[in-house]
């Protein structure tokens, strides 16, 4: 699975989208809920760095904080999906990863000088960025229901047809 999960996040990223509305958060989480916590940072790591082998890299420090704001959604998908999965708790684990991303990424902007370095600049940075947190937190909460809810789906037509087998 983490294989697929890595493929999908690079062809997401390559294939047109929206600014900033990928599945690399969501596939995060997933990850983090649903691979061995060895091989979930992968996922969003190994995503990230091939596209952007193909896409080209940009300022290394602020790259250095989106990885880290990346790779936070293994462990929140770890911690607030794996233990009991319930609506509730996948959507808490979006917001609370599209956040977490959005203060670190933008946080490795502003040091990296694209802001003044000051308080009034660090506001600015946060204040400008506001839209590409809204693109972040749809396209995680888009791409978490395609994922959750398409392995649910399919976890239930799986116990429908063991459950068949069983029967007959």
């Amino acid at each position: 699975m983490p294989y697929f999960l890595i493929v999908l996040g690079v062809i997401a990223r390559l294939i047109p989208h929206p600014w900033n509305f990928t599945p690399i958060g969501a596939l995060g989480l997933f990850a983090g809920a649903n691979c061995r916590p060895r091989v979930a940072w992968l996922v969003p790591l190994c995503a990230l760095l091939f596209a952007d082998l193909i896409v080209g890299f940009y300022s290394p420090l602020s790259m250095l904080f989106v990885y880290i704001g990346f790779l936070c959604g293994p462990l929140i998908g770890r911690l607030i999906i794996s233990p009991r999965r319930s609506v509730g708790r996948i959507g808490s684990a979006v917001i609370l990863s599209s956040t977490v991303f959005f203060l670190l990424s933008n946080l490795g902007v502003w040091l990296s000088g694209y802001y003044p370095l000051t308080l009034a600049g660090l506001i600015e940075c946060y204040v400008l960025a506001i839209p590409f947190y809204g693109a972040i937190l749809l396209g995680d909460a888009f791409y978490a229901m395609i994922l959750f809810g398409g392995q649910e789906v399919f976890l239930r037509e799986l116990r429908r047809r063991s459950d068949g087998l069983v029967r007959s």
